[in-house]
């Protein structure tokens, strides 16, 4: 995919409009994780290096549905990235309008500015022409840095990039050199690990990776649809009937493919689902009744270990259990740990895949961890996604 970057226009004397992802979270006005403000800033010191550039930024915070809610308001995070540049940043009284194009006219080499909520808007979501159109008017160039949104075509995403010269910022720019290779022409042995609870929010991205990939590792609560449309007894755990035989036409196309299917063949069950439940270990790939699957045990978790090892590119997205309840987090945690050491590419997206290398302290040994929970799906599903699509043309 051939990307326009920020590094590739020309930024002098520039109000540089730019998408960024702060969707952070907040409690009582506070941040609690300012992650997502740290991803940015190198896209933004980059900015304000070049000579007479400026920094105007917009995102989104929360789900205010087009309508103004002090709650969502980005004051905290302007204060919050003022910290971390150190200078401060202008607080804009809102996105769009007369008073905030006289900040942004105004605005010298080297300031920052936010602006306030886009989602107080409901021409965001929607990405009405006009608000686009409003929002372009403040710079004179655009870089989105935003891969946590490029999924969506909304106006600071998608429809702004109509109106001015468009560039991906370095977040943006690392998501794709990743996870594009994957998709085209990946270096073999490829292994894919899928967890998560459904297949039904899965089957296309196991689809999609099923014909790139030498081995598909299918775990999380979604294995044990998989187990059941095979023949075996999968007890209480979770079970999507209208998706028996999806699962088994995957089965049958990674059989005609010569794919390996690595699914449980162990288990650690619980009579209840609950933190507070007593983990029972099961010896074989059949789950009692009155049992839920919560786990994957050591013999599957020896499979997987053997085909990490040999792989040039490893794909994670998903846990492998209930890695929540720490008695039920072995298997997410081996895997995570197989994956960091993996001498292949590894890559990691999807928001409880994110969660549990960074909760296992694993995240600083893989070569790439996903921003975007909801876009790293659907970029490994082979979907086009508006916002990166936006900056190609």
């Amino acid at each position: 995919m051939s990307l326009k970057t920020v590094k590739d226009i020309d930024l002098k004397n520039k109000r540089v409009l730019v998408r960024v992802d702060f969707n952070v979270p907040l409690k009582e006005g506070t941040i609690t994780d300012d992650t997502r403000i740290k991803a940015a800033l190198p896209t933004l010191k980059y900015i304000l290096e070049q000579e007479g550039a400026s920094l105007i930024l917009m995102t989104h915070l929360g789900r205010p549905k087009g309508a103004r809610e002090p709650a969502f308001s980005l004051a905290p995070v302007a204060v919050r990235l003022g910290e971390l540049l150190g200078k401060d940043v202008i607080m804009a009284p809102d996105c769009i309008g007369a008073e905030v194009e006289k900040l942004a006219s105004g605005l010298k080499g080297g300031d920052v500015m936010m602006l306030e909520n886009v989602r107080f808007y409901e021409g965001e979501t929607k990405n009405d022409p006009g608000f686009a159109a409003s929002l372009a008017k403040l710079g004179d160039v655009y870089v989105n840095d935003a891969f946590g949104t490029a999924h969506r075509a909304h106006a600071s995403t998608e429809g702004v990039a109509h109106h001015l010269e468009a560039a991906a910022g370095f977040l943006i720019e690392k998501e794709v050199k990743f996870f594009s290779p994957l998709l085209e022409n990946p270096a073999r042995p490829f292994v894919a690990i899928i967890g998560g609870a459904k297949v039904s929010t899965k089957i296309a991205v196991l689809e999609s990776l099923l014909p790139k990939c030498t081995t598909l590792v299918i775990g999380g609560g979604m294995a044990y649809t998989f187990l059941k449309a095979q023949g075996h007894e999968i007890g209480k755990s979770l079970l999507e009937e209208d998706f028996l035989d999806t699962a088994r036409s995957l089965l049958k196309k990674a059989d005609e493919a010569g794919v390996e299917v690595i699914l449980p063949l162990d288990h650690v069950v619980a009579s209840e689902f609950s933190e507070s439940a007593k983990p029972e270990q099961v010896d074989g790939i059949d789950i009692p009744q009155g049992r839920i699957g919560m786990d994957v045990g050591p013999k599957t978790l020896a499979g997987i270990r053997t085909a990490v090892a040999a792989a040039k590119n490893v794909v994670w997205n998903g846990p492998l259990g209930v890695f929540e309840f720490d008695a039920f987090a072995r298997g997410t945690l081996e895997v995570a740990g197989y994956v960091a050491e993996c001498p292949g590419t590894t890559v990691v997206g999807g928001g409880d895949s994110v969660a549990a290398v960074n909760k296992f302290n694993f995240a600083d040994r893989i070569d790439h961890v996903s921003t975007g929970g909801g876009a790293s799906l659907e970029f490994l599903e082979g979907k086009a996604l508006p916002g990166i699509v936006a900056l190609t043309q």
